[in-house]
């Protein structure tokens, strides 16, 4: 899956969680496994060596819910959905990424290589049902929590003006909403 779809999944992973901070935090750890993908720096034959294996592994997964844990304020909670995230992108990438584009997660203590006989290709209808998914459970997010997926790369107040524009596009008040 492209990076943007894994932001976005994982910010809907974290969503929930009241303080901005943590909630972005939550978002750009579904994002580290891709880090590797920045051997592509080193040319082609880097990038198909290394992407999926350097940062796609149970040590990038440890560091990085650590890294995040360290700048949280509900240091538990984010530790623990951040270590989700992370595990969602695997998901994301061994399903999503085509069939024949392993995982290696154990790396560097064990080059073995996770494949998935049921994943499909990158440009496939099913990753746009996710994206089309992912994008429903935003705009929902928007509309009843009061915040986007915009918050983890704009500041507070353009994602309150991107839920404006939902609530004015939608037309949503919350007092018209059923009782719970």
């Amino acid at each position: 899956m492209h990076p943007p779809v894994h932001l976005a999944v994982s910010w809907l992973v974290g969503h929930a969680l009241p303080e901005r901070r943590d909630r972005r935090l939550v978002a750009w750890s579904g994002v580290v496994p891709d880090l590797d993908a920045l051997s592509l720096l080193g040319g082609a034959a880097a990038y198909s060596q290394y992407h999926h294996v350097l940062t796609h592994g149970v040590v990038a997964a440890v560091v990085g819910t650590a890294m995040w844990a360290a700048l949280a304020r509900q240091k538990l909670k984010v530790a623990v959905l951040a270590f989700l995230a992370f595990h969602v992108h695997l998901l994301c990438d061994l399903l999503g990424s085509g069939g024949d584009w392993a995982v290696v997660y154990f790396y560097p203590f064990s080059r073995r290589e996770f494949l998935t006989p049921y994943g499909w290709p990158l440009a496939s209808p099913q990753n746009a049902v996710v994206w089309l998914v992912a994008v429903a459970a935003i705009i929902w997010a928007g509309l009843a929590r009061g915040r986007t997926f915009a918050e983890t790369f704009l500041p507070a107040r353009a994602d309150a003006a991107v839920v404006k524009t939902l609530r004015k596009l939608f037309r949503w008040r919350r007092d018209e909403r059923a009782p719970e």
